[in-house]
C-alpha cells in the first residue's frame, strides 16, 4: 500500500517522501528505545541504586529528544508533501481526464468521478500528512520493543515476536471483509451523488409526474442502497476491529503472565517485574493505535486503489506532432467497431464525404447512425478499418488539431452555468464580443438575450436549465459558427421542438452548414433531401446509397423509410365530433 501511494506523489514533492519515512523510522526506532530503556530505569529505582537510574535516564533523555526532533520533521515534511499533494493529485487526474477518449465519459457517472475527485484525493492526501506516521509507528515501535528486550529478557521478547504474526493475519482478515463493502458503499454513494444531481437538474420533469418526494424512487432506492452499504461497512469493520483490540490484550496479558510466572519462580526481582509490565504496556500501546486506526487506513487503502485504478486507464494515443491538414474530407474504410467484444455496431463501413458536401446518414434506431459520427470525432478508436479526416488518419492526428478541424453540433446540448456570452466564446475562446454576437445573430440567440434579466450577462442554469430546449440548441449552434470549423457533424435535434423553435433552429443550422463539410444524422425530411449523399444504414452497415431521387427509384428501404416519415408529418389531431 505504501508503496502505492507514494505512486502518487507528485514528482515536485517526491524528493521529500525518502526524507519523510527516514523521519518516522527514526522517530519510531527512538520511541522503542525509550520504551526498552524504562525497564533498567525503573529496575534501577526500585533496587534503590540511584547512579545506575541517572545513568540509564540520559540514555532516556536522548531516545526522548529523538521522538521530539524527528517527531517534528515527520510532521513538517508529511504536511508539506499533503497539502502539495492534494492540488497536484487532482491537477493529474484532471490531465488523464483530459486524455481518456471522450466515449469514456458516456459510461462513467458523474457522482462517482466528483467523488474520486474530491473525497478519495482527500483521504489519500490524509494518508501521507497524518495517517503514514502512526501506521509505521505501529509496526516499528513494537518491533524495536521485541528486539530491544532481547538485552532484557529474552523470553519477553519470544512472547512479543511471536505475537507479531498472529496479529498482522488478524489484520489481514479484517482488511478483506472491509475493502469490498467500502467498495460496495463507493458504488453506491456515486449513484446516490448522481440521482441527487439528476433529482436537482429534472424538477420540472419529475413534478409533472409526481415523481418528487416518496414518488421518486430511482432517488430513494439509491438514498436506501447508500445506506445499506454503510451500514454493511459498519458490520465489516466492527468485527476486525474488535477481535484485533482482543488480540492486542489477549497478547499484553499473556506478557504479564509471564512476567508474573517469573516472579513467582524466583526468576526475577518484584522490581525487575514492574519494570517489564511497564515495557509490555508500551509495547501494547501503539498496536492499540493502530487498532483505532484501522478503519481510517483501510479507508485511505481503498480511496488511493481508486485513484491508481482511474490513473491506469487507457489514454487516447497521441502523435508527436501533427500533419499538414489537406481538404476538408471525411472518410470511412472498411470500419469496424463494437463498445465492448462481441458486440458489434458498425460492419465494415467505407464511404466518403467529399469536401463541401453534406452527407445524410438515416436509418432505424440502433442502426449506429450516431457512433458514425463519434468515430469521426474518434471518441473511440475504430476496432478493423481507418478513419480519416483532412486526408490522415484520426489516430495520426492530435485530438486538439483533429477536434479543432470540427464543430460538432449532438442531441444532448450542454451548457455551462455562466453567461450567455460566455457559452458561446467557448466556441473560440479568444473571439471578441462583437464577433460572439455576430454568430449569436446568426442563430438568433439575440432574441433570446433580449428576454433575459441581465441579457447577454444573464446565467443560463446548470446545463443550461433556463433555457428552452430549443433555445439550448441555438446556443450550441452560435458556438459552433463561432468556431468557423470547415467539418460539421450534426446529430439534428429538432424533432422535439415546436413549429417555431424548429424553424430558428433550421436557418441557424443551414448558416452552420453553408460551404463546409457536414456528415449529418438526419431526422427533417428537408435535410435528407437536399444532402449530396445519403446513407442508409441497417444494423451497422450501408444497405443503400446515393441521391435522394436515387434512392426512391429504388423503390427500397429508403423509399418505405421516406414514405413513412412524409405520411408522419401529415399527422394531426382533430376535436371529435359528437
Amino acid at each position: 500500500m505504501i508503496r502505492k501511494v507514494f505512486a502518487l506523489v507528485p514528482r515536485e514533492f517526491a524528493a521529500l517522501t525518502p526524507k519523510l519515512v527516514a523521519a518516522i523510522t527514526v522517530q519510531a526506532l527512538c520511541q522503542a528505545a525509550a520504551y526498552v530503556l524504562l525497564a533498567p530505569v525503573l529496575e534501577a529505582l526500585f533496587d534503590g541504586d540511584t547512579g545506575g537510574a541517572w545513568r540509564w535516564t540520559i540514555g532516556l533523555a536522548v531516545a526522548v529528544a529523538g521522538v521530539i526532533g524527528f517527531g517534528f520533521v515527520q510532521a513538517v515534511v508529511g504536511l508539506r508533501i499533503g497539502v502539495g499533494m492534494q492540488q497536484g493529485l487532482q491537477t493529474r487526474l484532471g490531465d488523464h481526464l483530459n486524455s481518456l477518449p471522450l466515449g469514456w465519459f458516456e459510461t462513467q457517472h458523474a457522482g462517482s468521478l466528483s467523488r474520486l475527485m474530491v473525497e478519495n484525493v482527500r483521504e489519500v492526501q490524509g494518508l501521507i500528512a497524518y495517517l503514514l506516521a502512526k501506521m509505521l509507528t505501529g509496526v516499528i515501535v513494537p518491533l524495536g520493543v521485541a528486539i530491544g528486550m532481547l538485552f532484557v529478557d529474552w523470553r519477553i521478547s519470544l512472547a512479543m515476536l511471536s505475537a507479531a504474526p498472529v496479529l498482522y493475519l488478524v489484520n489481514l482478515w479484517a482488511n478483506r471483509s472491509y475493502t469490498a463493502s467500502d467498495e460496495r458503499l463507493h458504488e453506491a454513494s456515486a449513484e446516490a451523488n448522481a440521482r441527487v444531481l439528476e433529482f436537482a437538474q429534472a424538477q420540472p420533469v419529475l413534478r409533472s409526474f409526481g415523481a418528487v418526494g416518496e414518488g421518486n424512487r430511482a432517488l430513494n432506492a439509491a438514498l436506501a442502497r447508500q445506506r445499506r452499504a454503510a451500514t454493511g461497512l459498519l458490520f465489516a469493520s466492527v468485527p476486525g476491529l474488535i477481535v484485533f483490540s482482543l488480540c492486542v490484550q489477549a497478547v499484553f496479558l499473556v506478557l504479564v503472565y509471564l512476567v508474573v510466572g517469573q516472579v513467582t519462580d524466583g526468576g526475577i526481582s518484584a522490581a525487575a517485574a514492574i519494570a517489564l509490565i511497564a515495557v509490555s504496556a508500551r509495547f501494547i500501546e501503539p498496536l492499540n493505535q493502530a487498532a483505532q486506526l484501522g478503519t481510517a487506513l483501510r479507508s485511505a487503502a481503498s480511496a488511493a486503489d481508486r485513484v491508481t485504478t482511474l490513473l491506469a486507464e487507457p489514454t487516447l494515443p497521441q502523435p508527436d506532432s501533427d500533419l499538414e491538414p489537406g481538404a476538408p474530407s471525411v472518410v470511412f474504410e472498411n470500419v469496424s467497431f463494437g463498445y465492448r467484444p462481441g458486440a458489434q455496431v458498425l460492419s465494415e463501413l467505407s464511404f466518403t464525404v467529399e469536401p463541401g458536401t453534406t452527407t445524410a446518414i438515416v436509418g432505424p434506431s440502433g442502426a449506429g447512425k450516431s457512433t458514425v459520427l463519434r468515430l469521426a470525432a474518434r471518441f473511440h478508436d475504430v476496432d478493423s478499418g481507418r478513419v480519416l479526416v483532412s486526408g490522415h488518419d484520426v489516430r495520426s492526428q492530435s485530438s486538439r488539431s483533429l477536434l479543432g478541424r470540427m464543430s460538432l453540433v449532438f442531441q444532448h446540448v450542454y451548457l455551462f452555468n455562466r453567461s450567455v456570452l460566455e457559452n458561446i466564446r467557448a466556441g473560440r475562446p479568444e473571439a471578441t464580443d462583437a464577433q460572439v454576437r455576430a454568430a449569436a445573430a446568426a442563430a438568433r440567440v439575440d432574441e433570446i438575450a433580449e428576454r433575459l434579466p441581465r441579457s447577454w450577462d444573464s446565467a443560463v442554469g446548470e446545463g443550461g436549465a433556463a433555457l428552452s430546449g430549443g433555445e439550448r440548441q441555438r446556443v450550441s449552434i452560435a458556438r459552433a459558427l463561432l468556431k468557423d470549423a470547415p467539418v460539421v457533424l450534426l446529430d439534428e435535434a429538432t424533432s422535439a421542438l415546436d413549429p417555431q423553435s424548429e424553424a430558428v433552429v433550421v436557418r441557424g443550422m443551414h448558416e452552420l452548414t453553408r460551404g463546409r463539410t457536414v456528415m449529418v444524422v438526419a431526422h427533417r425530411l428537408a435535410t435528407i433531401a437536399h444532402a449530396d449523399q445519403i446513407l442508409f444504414m441497417e444494423a451497422g452497415r450501408i444497405v443503400e446509397r446515393g441521391t435522394h431521387d436515387q434512392l426512391l427509384g429504388l423503390d427500397s428501404r429508403y423509399a418505405a423509410f421516406w414514405n413513412e416519415r412524409s405520411r408522419a408529418t401529415g399527422w394531426r389531431l382533430e376535436s371529435a365530433s359528437v
